[in-house]
C-alpha cells in the first residue's frame, strides 16, 4: 500500500473533571488526510484545504509529529500529506490533535504497523506542543485509541482505554469564534483550594467507576467542574444560559470542550441528545452569533480508514 486515506475525528478533552487527563472521541465530525509515499525522503505537507494553514513541516502540527517518527523510524521512504480540514482551528475539539494524531496514524499503516497506539500518541504530542505551547496528550490519545481516555502519565506515556456506556451520545455546540488554547490556558489559576481539589478527585474517580460500569445516575452526579469551569466560562458567550438549557433538557452534564469556545453534553440514548441539540438551538439562534452544533455517538474506534 502506498497511499492511504483516513479520517480523523475530532475529540473532547478534559470531560468537565478531568483537566489535561480525560478525552473522549466523537464519530461525525473529524478531518479527511491523504499520505502517500514517496521516492523522496522527507516529509512534505502538499495541499490544505479550507484554513489557512502553513505549509512549511516544521510550522504545521502534522508535519511535527510525522517528522519526529519520521526521524525515529528513518523509513527509506518519504511521505507527502494532505489535509482537509473540516475542524477549525481553536475549536475546542481537538483540531490540531485531529492533524497531529492523523498523520502519524496513516504513515504507521503505510509502514506495515511498526508502532502501538501508545508509541504513536508520543509522536502525536510533539504536534500538540507546537499548537498549545505544551506537552498534552487527552486529545491526541482520544483520536488514536477511541472512546474515552485517560492520561495516566506523560512521563512515561501510559494511557488507559476507559469502557463507553452503549446508550452514551454527545451534543456539541462550537459557536463560531476562536479561543486559543495558550489564551485558555494563561487566565487558569496557579493555586487552587484544597476542597476544590478534593471535590475535583472525587468526580474524577467517580466518573471513570460511572463509564465502567454505565451508572448514568453516577456519571450524571460526576460531570462537574469546579476548578476550570469558572475561569474559563468567561470566554464563552451565554455558557451558563447553554449549560441550563441542557440540563433542563435532559443531558447527563455540560461542560467546556477541551479549553472552549465548544460546550459539550453528553446524554442517555439519541433522542435525549436530539432534545439538547433543538433546545441549544433554539437559545443559541436568538444571539446573533453564527454557530453549528452536532449530535455524536462516541466513537470507540478512533481513527477511521476511509
Amino acid at each position: 500500500m502506498d497511499e492511504i486515506k483516513i479520517f480523523s475525528p475530532a475529540t473532547v478533552a478534559n470531560v468537565a473533571c478531568g483537566f489535561d487527563v480525560l478525552g473522549f472521541c466523537l464519530d461525525n465530525v473529524g478531518d479527511e488526510m491523504l499520505i502517500r509515499k514517496t521516492n523522496k525522503k522527507g516529509i512534505f505537507i502538499t495541499k490544505i484545504e479550507n484554513f489557512d494553514l502553513p505549509f512549511e513541516t516544521k510550522l504545521n502540527v502534522a508535519g511535527v509529529s510525522a517528522l519526529a517518527m519520521y526521524e525515529a523510524l528513518n523509513p527509506v521512504c518519504g511521505f507527502e500529506i494532505e489535509i482537509y480540514k473540516n475542524i477549525k482551528p481553536g475549536s475546542g475539539i481537538g483540531s490540531s490533535a485531529a492533524s497531529a494524531a492523523g498523520s502519524v496514524f496513516a504513515m504507521n499503516e503505510l509502514l506495515g504497523r511498526p508502532l502501538n497506539s501508545t508509541e504513536l500518541t508520543q509522536f502525536a504530542i510533539k504536534g500538540e506542543a507546537l499548537a498549545n505551547g505544551c506537552d498534552v496528550a487527552d486529545n491526541v490519545a482520544a483520536a488514536l485509541f477511541g472512546g474515552f481516555t485517560l492520561v495516566k502519565s506523560l512521563r512515561p506515556l501510559e494511557i488507559l482505554q476507559i469502557p463507553t456506556p452503549k446508550h452514551l451520545f454527545a451534543t456539541i455546540i462550537h459557536p463560531q469564534i476562536e479561543i486559543k488554547t495558550s489564551e485558555s490556558r494563561a487566565i487558569l489559576p496557579k493555586q487552587v483550594k484544597l476542597e476544590d481539589a478534593v471535590i475535583q478527585w472525587a468526580n474524577v474517580g467517580s466518573l471513570v467507576h460511572a463509564l465502567h460500569t454505565s451508572d448514568y445516575s453516577l456519571l450524571q452526579k460526576s460531570l462537574h467542574d469546579v476548578i476550570v469551569e469558572p475561569h474559563r466560562k468567561s470566554l464563552i458567550p451565554h455558557y451558563d444560559k447553554i449549560k441550563e438549557h441542557a440540563l433542563n433538557a435532559g443531558a447527563l452534564g455540560t461542560s467546556i470542550a477541551g479549553s472552549g469556545p465548544s460546550v459539550f453534553s453528553l446524554s442517555k440514548g439519541l433522542e435525549t441528545a436530539n432534545k439538547v441539540r433543538d433546545a441549544i438551538k433554539k437559545l443559541y439562534a436568538k444571539t446573533g452569533i453564527e454557530f453549528e452544533i452536532h449530535v455524536s455517538k462516541i466513537n470507540t474506534q478512533g481513527i477511521k480508514i476511509r
